[in-house]
């Protein structure tokens, strides 16, 4: 019996070891923020301060998937009439369109989490109810104990991503050439273990 025992605990064990992580995103540690030309004169910079979503990790197939919310009306450029023309129909259209999301469809980890890796990651952004493929450069990923956790129980993933977009293939077409078509995006992401 305790052969059999012990040969179903073996059998499980990989198991376990090779299933999935899930992780809710922490919004207080995550950061969708954005760059664009302002007329050709300078770099203006936002950010959105309200994300939230779902990250999922296998370490052993070194894949997982990202599902991200951010609320378009949490645009913050640091001037608030500028913020709600960034609301308004010309551009977010955040109420009749108050979601913007990514939701991944390949995630591809080089290297281990645990330590230091990098990803890549392909999926669907949608911005103003128009979806389009759009592939997230992770330069940097890190999972592990959360160093500030007294019990150094709490289990975190993060990763710090870059992508480039035109909004114009968003229908986000208002001030153009005058402001910028192309858009740099950054996300960091901090997420906790379910």
């Amino acid at each position: 019996m305790q052969k059999f025992i012990s040969a179903l605990v073996f059998a499980v064990l990989p198991i376990s070891a090779m299933a999935a992580d899930s992780y809710t995103i922490d919004p207080l540690h995550t950061f969708p923020n954005f760059t664009i030309s302002h007329l050709g004169f300078s770099t203006m910079h936002g950010r959105f301060g309200k994300t939230s979503g779902k990250l999922m990790v296998d370490e052993a197939k070194h894949s997982g998937s990202v599902d991200i919310t951010i609320d378009a009306s949490s645009v913050n450029t640091g001037y608030v009439k500028r913020d709600d023309h960034l609301r308004s129909p010309d551009f977010l259209n955040a109420v009749e369109f108050p979601d913007i999301t990514y939701k991944s469809t390949k995630v591809t980890i080089k290297g281990d989490p645990e330590d230091s890796a990098t990803a890549t990651v392909d999926g669907n952004l949608t911005i103003s109810g128009v979806t389009k493929p759009v592939s997230l450069d992770v330069t940097r990923m890190h999972c592990g104990i959360n160093p500030m956790d007294p019990k150094k129980q709490q289990h975190r993933c993060g990763f710090d991503a870059h992508t480039k977009i035109k909004r114009s293939d968003f229908g986000v077409t208002h001030f153009l050439p005058a402001i910028g078509d192309e858009m740099n995006i950054d996300l960091e992401v901090e997420a906790v273990r379910d």
